[in-house]
């Protein structure tokens, strides 16, 4: 009988040992806030969505009670919260994500400064948003005469009286959209810009000498399948931003919630009920439906651009 042999053990050299610990030490500064203010955050959330916590008390646990609550018995978030939530994304996601990557475009076709004059000029009121939202287009949209559009619509006699542009349910999805794709033009933006700033020239090349006849066919077969991850990064930005806009509805309001819940979307409602009612409970079971959604959105963008795992022969 021939004896069976055990397979060796493979022992960690302590070269290997000590290049784990300087990887682990490198991700250190990043592991340490992402755990402290996102993953820590997310699970308190997740805990708190099953309790009554009214940030006095201690909670209360009530198991599936809020998430119930929320679609039976919460009519204006069945009614008025999720279908502005999801017409407003709907809209401003995908428009945005598409303006975003056609301004981007265009100004790759310029030169170096005009370029970098125009792209600093678009991207500027993704960072300064809420104040020319508060100042500007408050005071475009205010409910007087001394309103920009009401002043222009009262000079061509278009109409007799101001209109409450910004109290109106009528108008004020339409502003909130008008609005939100002016400030759509964030780091995704300036992404796609280095995305087609990079792409390989000679690929235009070959592909008119391979017989391309138009700019527009360069843009669907060279310049996207060129610039994938910059687009799953700019639709990723977008839908994250789309889903969570909703202070430009605040802001033009100057309340929440929004006049006749026209602008109300789900951010707006976790802010009532958390920061106003101090139903913490059910405003963390509103996050966690939010987290959902968002995450579900995100699949869909890798679906789309992510790069696609080719099978082992």
């Amino acid at each position: 009988m021939t004896e069976k042999r055990t397979p060796p053990r493979y022992r960690v050299s302590a070269r290997a040992r000590r290049d784990r610990l300087m990887s682990g030490l490198l991700l250190l500064p990043y592991a340490l806030p992402f755990t402290m203010f996102i993953l820590v955050p997310v699970v308190v959330a997740a805990l708190l969505s099953f309790t009554f916590f009214d940030v006095i008390n201690r909670p209360v646990f009530t198991g599936f009670l809020n998430y119930i609550t929320v679609f039976t018995q919460d009519t204006v978030f069945m009614k008025n919260v999720l279908p502005n939530t999801f017409l407003y994304a709907l809209v401003v996601g995908p428009g945005g994500y598409a303006l975003s990557f056609l301004v981007a475009w265009m100004l790759t076709q310029l030169q170096r400064l005009p370029r970098t004059i125009l792209a600093l000029c678009i991207y500027t009121p993704s960072m300064l948003g809420s104040v020319f939202i508060g100042v500007v287009w408050r005071a475009i949209f205010s409910g007087d005469q001394s309103g920009f559009v009401n002043y222009l619509l009262l000079e061509l006699g278009l109409t007799d009286q101001p209109i409450q542009f910004l109290l109106t349910r009528d108008y004020f999805m339409l502003i909130m959209v008008i609005v939100s794709l002016w400030s759509a033009m964030g780091i995704g933006f300036l992404a796609m810009i280095s995305g087609i700033l990079n792409v390989n020239e000679e690929l235009y090349e070959a592909a008119y000498v391979d017989g391309l006849r138009n700019r527009f066919q360069e843009i669907i077969y060279i310049t996207i399948p060129s610039m994938k991850p910059q687009m799953l990064f700019g639709a990723v930005m977008a839908i994250v931003n789309a889903f969570n806009m909703g202070w430009i509805g605040v802001t033009l309001a100057g309340a929440n919630p929004t006049p006749e819940y026209a602008g109300q979307l789900i951010t707006n409602h976790i802010d009532d009920y958390g920061f106003i009612r101090y139903e913490m409970g059910y405003a963390a079971a509103l996050s966690v439906i939010l987290l959902v959604v968002v995450y579900l959105f995100n699949r869909l963008a890798y679906r789309f651009f992510g790069e696609k795992e080719e099978a082992a022969a």
